[in-house]
């Protein structure tokens, strides 16, 4: 009788082990398959942050060369250079409804309630009102004033978007995000100390007043769009996807474009297209081909902008921005045999240390969420329900072999 009781308890022993390891296999197996998943998103993240960052550059670089050769060619409308930087988008609605007709979007909803239609319109009519005004600003202030002048003034939006994200998305001004931002500005304010005979505006006092106003006024409101784009992706919209970036360019560009167009109308400048046109130095097919490119390649810079503001924050999208600055003129050098100089070396070179102490700032946020992330998860698994109760069933084990 003894025997067969003890026969049987070691029976349950055996049993009792075999499941204990099955449940440690099955979850070290788990394990495994969510470190891979894990991974695979991550490099998906990175990749799809460095299309964006490469669309920026590519996209700001080629669209602000294409609009100095407008200029330098005869181009003279600036109702004309707003319009090109808007009226592009609907290249766009191919891959916007290719998109929204598929459905394979795999949705991360922060928040189960949708927004409403009145809502997401009031923050595309918002934000396309603003773009609209800001990019005529920008236009007027090129206008009047020195290429270097015009982008030491621009580099103030990131100054400017680093204030709005402070209350408007709860950004921490760390010493590398400020080393960053000292750094950008920096970089782009050196490009004041060119050289600026072929760059110079024949312009009165009063009128270079004016475009220092329009531009420092343009700079603000780019910080303020970018944060607000930001708010916007988090506290209305709510839900991940490229759908949501598609539909924030669209719709807030086709607003824009319907202001400017009513302005450029209602200022008589569309009469004179023509005469702008047969003066143009390059020819008229020249002055079409160039005007199209700079619709083009504004919506390339647009989708990364956009898109690195849904993916990581406004503010390192708009440091990806500052970061392309000093490329035009180095691109100046190829295409419009303009002089490189030491200031325009040690300009992308503070753009590079300013680029790579925001990327150091990040590195270190994620392997803080990490350290967090393991330290929840050894807490839960230290007072686990599954452990507990094996413990317990070890107690009342020991008690019945007692």
């Amino acid at each position: 009788m003894g025997e067969a009781q003890e026969l049987q308890l070691h029976k349950m022993e055996a049993n009792a082990d075999k499941e204990t390891f099955s449940m440690e296999e099955n979850r070290f197996e788990d394990q495994i398959m969510n470190e891979s998943i894990k991974m695979n998103k991550k490099r998906r993240y990175y990749l799809k942050v460095a299309i964006y960052v490469a669309l920026i550059l590519v996209g700001q670089s080629s669209a602000t060369l294409l609009g100095r050769l407008y200029y330098e060619k005869g181009g003279k409308s600036k109702w004309m250079a707003t319009l090109v930087q808007l009226v592009g988008f609907p290249i766009l609605l191919p891959c916007y409804f290719f998109i929204s007709s598929t459905k394979k979007n795999n949705n991360i909803t922060i928040d189960p309630n949708k927004p409403s239609f009145f809502m997401l319109t009031f923050v595309y009519v918002s934000i396309g009102i603003l773009v609209a005004l800001i990019c005529y600003l920008f236009s007027f202030g090129l206008l009047y004033l020195p290429v270097s002048t015009f982008t030491l003034i621009s580099s103030s939006q990131l100054a400017f978007n680093a204030l709005f994200a402070y209350f408007l998305n709860s950004l921490k001004l760390t010493p590398c995000i400020i080393n960053s931002l000292v750094l950008l500005t920096i970089s782009s304010a050196l490009l004041m100390f060119q050289n600026e005979s072929s760059n110079s505006t024949n312009s009165s006092n009063k009128m270079y007043v004016i475009g220092f106003m329009c531009t420092l006024g343009a700079s603000a409101g780019i910080g303020l769009i970018l944060s607000l784009t930001q708010l916007a992706f988090k506290k209305v919209i709510k839900i991940q996807n490229f759908k949501v970036v598609m539909d924030m360019i669209i719709y807030q560009q086709l607003v824009a474009t319907c202001i400017i167009l009513v302005g450029f109308f209602a200022s008589g400048e569309w009469n004179g297209i023509k005469k702008e046109m047969q003066e143009y130095e390059m020819g008229k097919v020249p002055y079409v081909l160039d005007l199209t490119f700079i619709a083009i390649t504004w919506q390339v810079f647009s989708i990364g902008c956009v898109g690195l503001i849904f993916e990581v924050s406004s503010l390192f999208s708009n440091a990806i921005s500052v970061l392309g600055m000093p490329i035009v003129p180095i691109l100046a050098v190829v295409f419009f045999q303009d002089k490189m100089n030491g200031i325009k070396v040690i300009s992308m070179i503070l753009a590079v240390w300013g680029f790579i102490s925001y990327i150091y700032q990040q590195y270190l946020d994620e392997n803080n969420t990490k350290i967090e992330n393991r330290d929840t998860l050894g807490a839960i698994k230290d007072s686990s329900p599954l452990e507990a109760g094996n413990e317990s069933g070890e107690n009342g084990f020991e008690l019945i072999l007692d």
